[in-house]
């Protein structure tokens, strides 16, 4: 019996060192998956719980760009960019909410997947568009800008994966960027179907079955 003991008490020594590596490793991990301004999922981590949540029909995926972002940083600051980005992320998240997933893509471009429950798809990206063109707290008021949306229902393009979603859904974001451009934005418009010329997928050929997010005023 002395020796057993004798042997797990050499043991502990190892065992608790062990097990604070493991520790150490998981948050490393899950740092490594995090972006370091925003707290948003990264690339990787957002697509692989995208991906299981795109196994549901309802699931939709969202893309948002921050309009006129370079402009911002140059004439008020990286600071006032950076507290633009936060802000943008966290009324993200706050939207889709823990049964959803946000993730920054890179620069001032996030992505979002949910589950429209109720069929209430338009509404609700109307609802997040007026939520991210908000005033940002503790920042200059002329620090505001919009953030065009595009999105894409998984249950109309049954086989496509998560990156031909979030292509369709790039090229409605465009498509709204240029209905702003151009003037063609009817007030109250929340939901516009468009023939899209895309920066990637579009320039292959045009669509016009793509649900698209009008730009906030």
């Amino acid at each position: 019996m002395s020796t057993l003991l004798a042997a797990l008490t050499a043991c502990a020594p190892l065992a608790c060192g062990w097990t604070v590596h493991v520790a150490w490793l998981r948050r490393r991990l899950h740092v490594a998956r995090r972006d370091p301004l925003t707290g948003l999922r990264t690339r990787d981590a957002f697509t692989h719980r995208a991906t299981n949540l795109l196994k549901d029909g309802r699931a939709i995926v969202v893309l948002a760009d921050v309009d006129h972002f370079k402009q911002i940083n140059d004439r008020h600051g990286h600071a006032a960019g950076d507290a633009l980005l936060k802000a943008t992320a966290d009324r993200l998240a706050r939207h889709v909410g823990p049964s959803g997933v946000v993730g920054r893509l890179g620069g001032d471009e996030f992505a979002a997947v949910l589950t429209d429950r109720h069929g209430a798809a338009a509404d609700l990206l109307a609802h997040l568009h007026t939520t991210l063109a908000g005033p940002v707290d503790g920042l200059d008021p002329a620090v505001r800008t919009t953030v065009s949306l595009g999105w894409a229902r998984a249950a109309d393009f049954p086989g496509e994966d998560l990156s031909a979603l979030l292509r369709r859904a790039d090229e409605a974001m465009y498509a709204a960027k240029q209905e702003a451009r151009s003037g063609l934005r009817r007030a109250g418009l929340g939901r516009l179907f468009a023939t899209v010329a895309g920066r990637r997928s579009g320039r292959r050929g045009a669509r016009t079955d793509l649900p698209v997010m009008g730009v906030a005023a």
